[in-house]
Parts: C-alpha cells; sequence; structure tokens
C-alpha cells in the first residue's frame, strides 16, 4: 500500500535531521491526517447510527434483553409510556424473594434507556444483588392529549402491576428516578403512597427557584426570556408537539467548551480506543424524543417557574393536592456538586420548603436521606461507572436497612472498607454510613436567600401576563399558519438534528470517508504521547477549553447580574402585585399554623402513649436508645435492628415493624427521660426470667455486628438498669398475683358450695309420688299442679296431714329427672348473675 506521506530513506534522516525535530513534524502531521479520517469515519457511523435509531418503533439504549408487561397505550387515559420486565442476563439470577426493584427513565429530550445503558448501571447493580427489575420507558411520540397526570397515573398502574406479580414478598418495589423522572415519582408517591417502596431520586430537580449565587444558571432562564410563553410558542410551531431538542440543546449551552470542543477533541486525540464509547453515549444523547405541547406548558408553568411542587401548590384536576409530605417510603436524594443542571440547593431544597426543622420530619413520620456528591457530572450521577460500583451498589444493598431507618433527616456517606480499622466487620469493599442533620445544617448546602424568593416570584407573574398576552394576540396566528408538515420540517432543520444528518452515508460527500478509513487502519502510525508536537497540541486545546471556560463564566455572571437587577427593582415587584403584605411570595407549608397545630396534637398523644404497650415495645424502645448514642449510624446498625425483628416479632409484616421502630422512635424523641423511665412500666406483669430473656435478647441483637462503641455501652448500662429494676419488682408482682389467683379460686369454690346446698334444698323440697296401692287409682300429689297440668282431669283434694307431713323417700329406682333438669338452669343463673 503506497503511503499518504512520502519520506526519505531511513539511513539519511539522521544527516537531514540531525536534532529530531523534522521527523517529529512528520510523524506527526502523518498521525494528524490519520486520525482526521478516522475522526470523520466515526462522525458518519455516529450519524448513521442516528438514523437508524429514530427510525425504530420503541428505540432506546437499554443494556439488556426486556420484554413488555404493561404498554400504556391501552390504558383508560392512555400515554405512550410502557412497563418492562429486565431478562437477567447469563449467568445472573434473581430472587421472587427480594424486594422489586423498578427503574424510571427521564423524559427530558432525550430516549430511554440511560439507567440500564450498561452492566455498570442501576439496573446491572441490582440485577447482580439478585432483584427482580422493571423498567418504565417511553415511546418517541406522545398520545394526542396526553398530561403530567395521565403520566403520573400509568406510572401508579405499573406499580400496581409490579406488586401483583410478586404477592410472595410483602415488601414494597424500591423506584428510582432519574433527573426529570424523580418529580414524577414523587409526586406518584405522594398520591398513592401505600405503593412505593424506598424510593431513589438521582439527579432531580424538585425545588427550582433554590440554588447557589455563581452557580445554577438555568434557573435564571425563565426570567430571561419573559417566562414560559416562548415554550407556548414552538409547541404552537411544532404542531401541539414540542421538540426535546430544544431542551438538549439548553444543557449543551451550560458548558460550551465540553459541547464544541472538548468531547470532539477528546475522541480526534484517542480516535484508537475512544471510539466505541463515544458512539455508545451518542447513541442516547442524540435520540431526541418530542413532548405533548399540553405536558411541556405544564412543566414549564407549575415546576421550572412557578416552583408550585416543592410548596405542596399542585392539585389534580380530581382535586387531590400533591404535597410530599404523603409520601410515606424513605427517599434518598443523591446529588452532585459537580451537577450544572440539578445543583444540590435544587435537589434538596424542598426538604426546607416543607419543614421547619427536623422535629417536623419526625413528627410527619418521614425518613429522609441525602448523599452529596464532589465531583461528578449531571450525566454520571446515573451513568458513571465509578458512580454505579460505589453509591449505587451501597443504595442498593443497604434498601432494607433504610427501609427501617427512623424517621428523621440523615446525610450518607459513602467510605472505602480498606482505609477502616474495623474492615474485618465490613462485609462490602464499602461501608454506608447515615449522620442525622437538621434542617440548619441542610441549609449550609441549600443556600436560601428570601430576597431571591421575591424575585423569581415576580418573573412567575410575569411569566402569566406574558403568556395571556401571547394566547390573546400571537397564538391564533401561529397556530393558523403552522400544520404537521412545517412542524416536521422545523424538528428535521434543528441543529442538533442537522449535524447528526449531514456526517452520515446519506450525505454524498461522505462516500470515500469510510474508503479512506479502512486504508488509515490497515496501515496506521500512531504518533507517541513524548512527540513534542503532539504535546503542544494538548497544549492548545487546553487553552481553547479554558477560553470557553471563561467565556461561559462571563456570560453566566452577566446573566445573573442582570436578572438579579432587573427582577429585583422593588417597582417592577410592586407592579405585578408583590408589595403588599397579604400576598405570600414563596409558601412554605411547614411553618404554616395549620401545621405546626398538626405537631402539637402529634407530641401530645405521643405524650399520652408514653406508657402504652408491654415487652415489644420496652425492647424496641431499648435497642433505639442504645443505638441512637452513636455520632453516626451505619448499616451495622441496621443488621442489629434487622436482628432485632427477626427475633422480636419474626412473624411480623414490615411495614408493622417500621410503624413500630418510627413510633418509639418518635416518643424517645419528644420526651426522652420519661421514655427510659417508662420502661419499666412497660415490662409490668412480666414475669423475672421473661424480663431477663428480653434483656439477652437485646444484647444479642446489639452485638449482632461488631462491639458497642463506648458511649453506646454506656446507654446500653443504663437500660439493664431499668430492667433490672423491672425484675426487682417482678417477684412482688407474682406474689400479688399468686394471690390474687388463690383468692379467685377460693371465690369460685364458695361460690360452687353454695350452688351445690341450693340444688339439694331445692330436690328436697320438691314432693314425691308415693307407690300406687292395689285397687285404688294414684293421685295427683297437688291438687292445683294437677289441674294446671291437665285442667279436664277430675279434681281431687289430698288429705291434709299428708301434706304437712314429711316428704317420703322414693322408691327404689325412681329418678327425679324434672330435679336434675333443673339444677343446672339454677346454677348458670347464680353463675351469671356473680359476674
Amino acid at each position: 500500500m503506497n503511503p499518504l506521506i512520502p519520506t526519505p530513506a531511513a539511513e539519511a534522516l539522521p544527516f537531514m535531521d540531525p536534532f529530531g525535530f523534522g521527523r517529529a513534524a512528520c510523524d506527526y502531521w502523518r498521525d494528524t491526517l490519520e486520525r482526521s479520517v478516522l475522526f470523520m469515519d466515526v462522525m458518519r457511523r455516529r450519524g448513521n447510527q442516528y438514523l437508524e435509531h429514530i427510525e425504530k418503533t420503541k428505540p432506546n439504549v437499554l443494556g439488556f434483553e426486556a420484554e413488555v408487561l404493561m404498554d400504556g397505550r391501552e390504558l383508560a387515559r392512555p400515554v405512550n409510556y410502557e412497563l418492562l420486565r429486565i431478562v437477567p442476563p447469563e449467568g445472573v439470577e434473581t430472587d421472587l424473594q427480594m424486594r422489586p426493584f423498578v427503574v424510571v427513565d427521564p423524559r427530558a429530550g432525550h430516549g430511554p434507556g440511560i439507567g440500564g445503558f450498561k452492566p455498570d448501571s442501576e439496573i446491572g447493580v441490582a440485577l447482580r444483588a439478585g432483584h427482580p427489575c422493571y423498567f418504565i420507558g417511553f415511546l418517541p411520540y406522545p398520545v394526542p392529549g396526553q398530561t403530567v397526570e395521565d403520566v403520573v397515573e400509568a406510572e401508579v398502574a405499573f406499580l400496581r402491576h409490579v406488586i401483583e406479580r410478586h404477592p410472595e414478598t410483602s415488601e414494597k418495589p424500591m423506584v428510582v428516578g432519574n433527573c426529570q423522572a424523580g418529580w414524577q415519582i414523587m409526586m406518584a408517591a405522594a398520591l398513592e403512597p401505600e405503593l412505593f417502596g424506598p424510593l431513589l431520586i438521582a439527579g432531580s430537580p424538585l425545588s427550582y427557584w433554590a440554588g447557589e449565587r455563581g452557580g445554577a444558571p438555568m434557573r435564571y432562564t425563565g426570567g430571561l426570556t419573559g417566562g414560559s410563553w416562548m415554550t407556548s410558542l414552538f409547541s404552537d410551531l411544532g404542531a401541539g408537539l414540542f421538540d426535546g431538542a430544544w431542551l438538549v440543546q439548553n444543557f449543551e449551552r451550560l458548558n460550551p467548551a465540553n459541547t464544541w470542543w472538548t468531547k470532539q477533541y477528546r475522541l480526534y486525540a484517542q480516535v484508537d480506543t475512544e471510539a466505541d464509547r463515544y458512539l455508545e453515549f451518542e447513541r442516547w444523547w442524540g435520540g431526541h424524543v418530542v413532548l405533548g405541547g399540553d405536558e411541556i406548558q405544564y412543566i414549564v408553568d407549575n415546576l421550572f417557574i412557578g416552583n408550585r411542587l416543592s410548596t405542596a401548590q399542585l392539585v389534580t384536576s380530581d382535586g387531590r393536592r400533591i404535597d410530599l409530605r404523603n409520601v410515606r417510603s424513605p427517599v434518598v436524594v443523591f446529588c452532585s456538586r459537580g451537577d450544572d443542571i440539578t445543583p444540590p440547593p435544587q435537589a434538596l431544597g424542598w426538604v426546607r420548603d416543607l419543614y421547619e426543622g427536623v422535629e417536623d420530619v419526625i413528627a410527619n413520620e418521614q425518613t429522609i436521606v441525602y448523599c452529596v456528591h464532589d465531583t461528578t457530572g449531571h450525566l454520571g450521577i446515573f451513568v458513571s461507572g465509578s458512580v454505579s460500583r460505589k453509591e449505587h451498589a451501597e443504595f442498593t444493598a443497604n434498601m432494607d436497612y433504610i427501609d427501617v431507618l427512623p424517621p428523621g433527616l440523615y446525610e450518607t456517606t459513602v467510605s472505602s472498607a480498606a482505609e477502616r480499622e474495623d474492615a474485618e466487620l465490613i462485609e462490602r469493599d464499602y461501608l454506608l454510613e447515615f449522620t442525622p442533620r437538621t434542617i440548619e445544617e441542610l441549609d449550609r448546602e441549600v443556600q436560601h436567600r428570601p430576597e431571591d424568593d421575591t424575585r423569581f416570584a415576580a418573573v412567575a407573574r410575569i411569566s402569566e401576563i406574558n403568556l395571556g398576552f401571547y394566547r390573546a394576540f400571537l397564538q391564533p396566528w401561529v397556530q393558523a399558519m403552522a400544520t404537521p408538515e412545517s412542524a416536521k420540517w422545523m424538528r428535521r432543520m434543528h441543529p442538533n438534528r442537522l449535524g447528526y444528518r449531514l456526517l452520515s452515508d446519506r450525505n454524498p460527500l461522505m462516500t470515500a470517508v469510510p474508503v479512506l478509513a479502512d486504508q488509515v487502519r490497515a496501515d496506521r502510525h500512531p504518533v507517541h504521547e513524548d512527540n513534542v508536537f503532539r504535546a503542544v497540541e494538548g497544549i492548545l486545546s487546553d487553552q481553547v477549553t479554558r477560553s470557553l471556560n471563561a467565556w461561559r463564566d462571563l456570560r453566566d455572571s452577566a446573566s445573573e447580574r442582570f436578572f438579579l437587577d432587573l427582577y429585583g427593582q422593588p417597582l417592577l415587584q410592586a407592579m405585578v402585585g408583590l408589595g403588599g403584605d397579604a400576598h405570600v411570595h414563596r409558601r412554605r407549608p411547614g411553618a404554616e399554623a395549620e401545621h405546626r397545630r398538626f405537631i402539637e396534637r402529634r407530641r401530645e398523644d405521643v405524650h399520652r402513649a408514653i406508657t402504652d404497650g408491654g415487652s415489644h415495645e420496652a425492647v424496641m424502645r431499648s435497642v433505639i436508645h442504645v443505638l441512637g448514642g452513636a455520632p453516626a449510624t451505619d448499616e451495622r446498625n441496621f443488621k442489629r435492628l434487622r436482628a432485632s425483628r427477626a427475633e422480636l416479632e419474626p412473624g411480623a409484616e414490615l411495614a408493622d415493624f417500621k410503624h413500630l421502630v418510627r413510633e418509639q422512635f418518635f416518643t424517645l424523641q419528644q420526651d426522652h427521660e420519661a421514655a427510659l423511665e417508662a420502661i419499666p412500666t412497660l415490662l409490668k406483669g412480666q414475669a423475672a426470667g421473661e424480663i431477663d430473656a428480653h434483656l439477652a435478647h437485646i444484647e444479642h441483637v446489639l452485638a449482632a455486628s461488631g462491639e458497642l462503641s463506648e458511649h453506646a455501652a454506656e446507654r446500653f448500662e443504663r437500660i439493664k438498669a431499668l430492667f433490672h429494676q423491672a425484675i426487682d419488682h417482678a417477684p412482688e408482682q407474682e406474689q400479688e398475683a399468686r394471690r390474687d389467683a388463690e383468692a379467685s379460686l377460693v371465690r369460685e369454690a364458695e361460690a360452687g358450695e353454695l350452688a351445690r346446698r341450693e340444688v339439694e334444698g331445692l330436690m328436697e323440697a320438691l314432693p314425691v309420688a308415693e307407690p300406687p296401692r292395689a285397687g285404688k287409682a294414684p293421685q295427683a300429689p297437688q291438687a292445683k299442679d294437677a289441674e294446671s297440668q291437665d285442667p279436664e282431669a277430675p279434681k281431687a283434694a289430698a288429705p291434709a296431714g299428708d301434706a304437712a307431713s314429711e316428704p317420703a323417700a322414693p322408691p327404689t329406682g325412681v329418678k327425679r329427672k324434672p330435679a336434675s333438669r333443673a339444677a343446672p338452669r339454677r346454677r348458670t343463673s347464680r353463675n351469671s348473675g356473680k359476674k
């Protein structure tokens, strides 16, 4: 094969280029041309892959085989969603006794499948752990007229079907919501809380007004564009459909350096090894889908601009309020400081919006756990292999523990087991630890500013005004001009879509690229990394990246300054009706009087119930008290709780056990000292041996994994003292119980003797018929009785002397059957009367 660049003989090179710069330049020039050809070939393959993907009826990027169980288009309120069962790959077995695992993918411009994109994904981790896995995906085009409420109801129907498929387990499915799917399943869990197990919300924005100054530039977009009227405009231009490519373009603009340079240069610099990974990711990133106009308008008005989800202001069409405080399952929020799409304040701000303090979280019996990663980006939260192997693997492995975690707010961290002194007690490579937090500590991540709330409230008002003007004056004209065919061409000509089409085999100018690429691969000459010109290339690339980042920072800071100055004007705020004291700029349900009254009533109820219960409550209260002494709680403490469930109530349902744990935890929270002092009262009536067995049970539970800390051991000593106090009173209680039992036996004996005497008296008082004499007819013992028994019988008076004489002995063989029947009736009557 002829080389692309002619080179002189190798023997002459040292004389022609003694310092090697010429040879390095030639090697670099040849490598540059070869990499350029290979790069264009990858772009061509990317375009072909895009066209093939979008022409599928049900495109997705799932890396696992799946079968459709339910089609949302067949529901009463049809939607373009479907429920799939993930078929375990060869060599992987699932246990039907384990909790089902459901992943819901985001519908934010891209296609479905990112949650099961590769083996090291959320689905892959769950499958390896033995969980039956399900996936809720969607089709490229919505059903005409479908709404966000319809989608939420469809997800509820899918979850019911999953539960019906697993009658052998009482544990509800664990549900994972990525990005925009997170707020969808939170809405569903608030409406139907009894269907959901633990919830994992990964990179999901729930509080859209929250954010850190100098970051989260997307939260200013609604104000900079004048509100949601542009959303309505693009939906009308799309003939009722909104192109998801616009959402993807907004994401790409957040990081222009990566979009325009870094991602492409990384492929160019490592084209020999990076092509497959690049194409795999682009298959999902470029798989744009379409949303319904009504759907995206609801999302922008109520969530992005209105921020009504985190403040419990959303109401369904049938009048049900969507209040996230109704979620009964533990909620795990996973976010990252390196995420510029959903920064930690937007992922966690809803907790602060709904609750004044952590005591409100406990009173509402909610368990909220959050984990903040330091560096990974938005997609890395649910795509990165390292994150899946570490954080997601630990979340999945510890969901059973989290499910019995007492109500409260916790921050979780993942540490390497190899770096710990107690590594031999840890079963896996990492240890998940939980530290109780307060709302004040959470505010360090949320960084709430009340003055910003007023600014965003002004944006919401102006958005409503501008949308009203658009609908009154422009919308009729736009809708009249837009047609399905024009909408189709508008989507095709979108810059993001057009870039894929131009660099594909459908472009005649790309015909020579695959031929040249095959020639290069057959005779590839990669340059070494120590080539001076290759090093200069890397330096120039870094300079381009830094320049684009500097331009981005300048753009974002200018946009933020403009937003703050414009919507912070008192005159503008007053003009849109925010100057009066009667209007609450941002509703905070946790601070409302109705909620405060609920908290007070809850505390009073718990205080009255401190002494209610028995040995089960005493044991669980003791275990929680001892475990509560640790500065941080990890999975080893949950092993102790699980052991407590196995020994305390092995036949109890998980929901009942969780209720017991939460009630006792809340009791300790409200009045810790009184709750502990009530333990002997709860054990009252137990024998000394039984109380001692309970104490041994507690010791066994606490020793389930490792030794107790010094502080926890001190707390356990107090529990021992309280149990010994109950044991000391147990003999007195036993003697008192024995005396009561003996007195009861005496009373029963006396009653029985009295009844026997009365029966004998009745039997003696009854007259007995004399044996008939020869030649004489027998006479009735009493005329009155005879007359009453037979009015037609002849009346005969008995001799007075016979009546006055003592009763005669009955003849041999005559039994007093009437007397024997009367005695039990009289005894029963006396006993019932005595009672």
